[in-house]
């Protein structure tokens, strides 16, 4: 394989290689030693507190590390620093799709909760403290989400990753931090001083919408080549790089609204069910309120009788 730098430029993409993989010891080993002390914290919840953890929670944080897993390490790893529209497949992935899931694990949660001695005391101090409110905040993860977006794909940012595979791994692991922010008020499965309401979290997702549109559409509209650290690759196969990041920027505009559409879907379910049930307990109580005063007017009624 060609070299430009620490990248390795991997041979042309055909269908027959989808099976292709990234392995990578340190990331299978980093995510591994993550679900051995989930599953073990876990497992302490339920000695500590008399009911077990819940199974589904944790189905969607092991979701989740699967996701990352196949994003980093499978065929779409194979050419995420070398074609863009692998690269916008993995970013899509990790941000929408592996945090949401982590989000639902309720990673934090159960953190506070099960870590034992100095590491629970002080995870227990940083998420009461005045940072830990901010970073908790729904408007701190919108914000995040809003500008880490168009930053990390419309500025030398991106030029940075395709040169050095670290920067490429501390962006990966930026997209899931900043995803797991970003989904954990809509989920709402964690304790949160800053509860959103069904409705509330619908509209956070839609203005939400216009950051992936946004940042798609600039590079589907895009008449120049915005990072040149792709031409020093000198990759000899495929579409033309220009060609690429257009359609990678459509990827990024239809798979972006998409994902956040289908996200829509069970909050609005949520928000019917919640409306429905404000319903029913404002007509019970209406009903109790006439009866009372039905009572009341026959007690009175009969007591002019009784005169």
């Amino acid at each position: 394989m060609p070299d430009m730098g620490s990248v390795q430029i991997p041979g042309p993409f055909h269908w027959s290689g989808v099976n292709a993989m990234a392995f990578s010891w340190v990331i299978s080993a980093t995510l591994l030693a993550i679900l051995v002390v989930y599953l073990l914290g876990a497992r302490r919840f339920g000695r500590l507190k008399g009911s077990p953890w819940s199974i589904r929670r944790t189905i969607s944080f092991v979701a989740g590390l699967v996701v990352v897993f196949a994003a980093t390490q499978s065929v779409v790893g194979v050419y995420d620093m070398t074609l863009f529209t692998a690269n916008m497949i993995q970013h899509l992935a990790l941000i929408m799709v592996a945090a949401g899931f982590f989000a639902m694990g309720a990673p934090l949660e159960l953190a506070t909760t099960t870590l034992p001695g100095p590491p629970g005391r002080a995870i227990n101090r940083v998420v009461s403290s005045t940072l830990g409110e901010v970073i908790g905040h729904p408007i701190f993860g919108f914000a995040a989400y809003a500008f880490f977006i168009p930053a990390t794909h419309l500025t030398s940012i991106f030029n940075l990753m395709l040169q050095h595979m670290w920067v490429h791994r501390l962006e990966q692991i930026g997209f899931l931090a900043i995803g797991y922010l970003f989904w954990r008020p809509v989920v709402a499965i964690e304790p949160s001083r800053h509860r959103l309401a069904p409705g509330l979290r619908l509209v956070y997702l839609a203005l939400a919408v216009p950051v992936d549109t946004f940042t798609g559409l600039a590079l589907v509209m895009s008449g120049h080549v915005p990072f040149g650290a792709y031409a020093q690759m000198h990759r000899t196969w495929g579409s033309s790089i220009l060609s690429d990041i257009k359609t990678g920027g459509a990827v990024m505009w239809i798979g972006g609204d998409f994902l956040m559409l289908l996200a829509m879907i069970p909050i609005a379910f949520v928000w019917m069910r919640d409306e429905e049930s404000k319903t029913e307990e404002l007509d019970a109580r209406l009903d109790a309120e006439r009866e009372a005063a039905e009572s009341s007017e026959l007690q009175e009624t009969e007591s002019l009788d009784t005169g």
